[in-house]
């Protein structure tokens, strides 16, 4: 798998279990004085707990997929399963951090932890403060998605190491229904949108699996994901975009390469990647400058090894990142 397709895959995975959010019930809508500010935290805080089921879309460029979704929220955790409509098929299964992701195409199961454990837009509300540090936060329009009224919120980045972003929340339970990535022309180039949505009871039955049990002779592929401290092997990040801190760092097996190193750094809104993996392993493109729809992705040789950044912001950042990372022997 290449780098590009492995950032749209982590991106895609992330946003669709993401979008696969509820929230308590309220008691009813919220103030009218509610502001910019306090509608992401009402978002972050939405992301925690009903159960639902429902289909939405995701565009990127002139491409789109449709997709179909349950989750379950109960006394044994968070369970979901999202199957892509379009194309080849394909479903992914979450039981609280264990995905598997079935791919009947080539009769392969992936298996894997999830790395990333926040909702998107990945605010804490601690965090709120720190994300209008980097974007002017503003309330839009009341829209209307998937026949439900919401309040659009606009994030306009002020430099230009990150994209803009335009969220809209259901205005009865803060649930978030839409959600678009802009350039700096304001052009939407990738998003997120419920065409029908059903929140409260889920038959558990409906987070089956088309695929398992089929009798097929599948071929599980397991990432082999392990925490990693890539600093103590030499590996330093020497430029980051301001406002950016890292989330997680592992060790996996991606595109049938053991031991590539991952980095992943986030503002609170958008997600980079930082892949390291030696050169004689590598089969992707070469280095250089690749984009796919919203997302790019930058690839440097340093000594032995291939970094590879990939992220859904602007090619400034992936590139400051990856021209930053230096690797330090230690002495023989």
């Amino acid at each position: 798998m290449s780098r590009v397709r492995a950032g749209v895959e982590m991106r895609r995975g992330w946003l669709a279990l993401a979008l696969a959010v509820a929230t308590p019930a309220y008691a009813g809508p919220p103030p009218a004085s509610l502001d910019a500010m306090g509608w992401l935290q009402r978002m972050y805080a939405a992301s925690q707990k009903l159960s639902f089921s429902g289909t939405f879309i995701y565009q990127q460029g002139q491409q789109m997929e449709t997709s179909r979704i349950v989750r379950v929220v109960d006394g044994t955790g968070s369970h979901e399963r999202v199957e892509v409509l379009d194309g080849m098929p394909r479903e992914i299964l979450r039981d609280n951090d264990d995905v598997t992701a079935y791919l009947p195409g080539t009769l392969t199961v992936k298996v894997e932890k999830k790395t990333v454990a926040r909702p998107f837009p990945g605010l804490a509300p601690e965090n709120v403060k720190d994300v209008g540090a980097f974007y002017e936060v503003r309330k839009g329009d009341i829209w209307r998605v998937a026949g439900t009224e919401c309040q659009s919120i606009e994030l306009h980045p002020k430099d230009a190491m990150r994209y803009g972003q335009r969220l809209c929340a259901d205005i009865a339970s803060g649930m978030l229904l839409k959600a678009q990535t802009l350039n700096e022309r304001q052009e939407v180039i990738e998003q997120f949108a419920f065409t029908q949505i059903r929140v409260g009871q889920v038959d558990r039955s409906e987070l089956k699996s088309r695929f398992s049990g089929k009798g097929r002779d599948w071929r599980v592929e397991p990432s082999d994901m392990a925490p990693a401290n890539l600093a103590e092997l030499g590996w330093s990040l020497k430029t980051i975009p301001a406002g950016y801190r890292k989330v997680t760092e592992v060790k996996r097996r991606l595109g049938g390469h053991p031991d590539v190193g991952q980095i992943v750094l986030s503002d609170g809104l958008s997600a980079v990647s930082v892949f390291i993996e030696p050169a004689a392993a590598r089969s992707g493109p070469p280095p250089g400058a690749t984009r796919v729809g919203a997302t790019h992705m930058y690839t440097r040789r340093v000594d032995d090894y291939f970094v590879t950044v990939v992220g859904e912001v602007p090619l400034e950042n992936v590139k400051l990142i990856a021209d930053g990372v230096e690797l330090r022997r230690a002495p023989q």
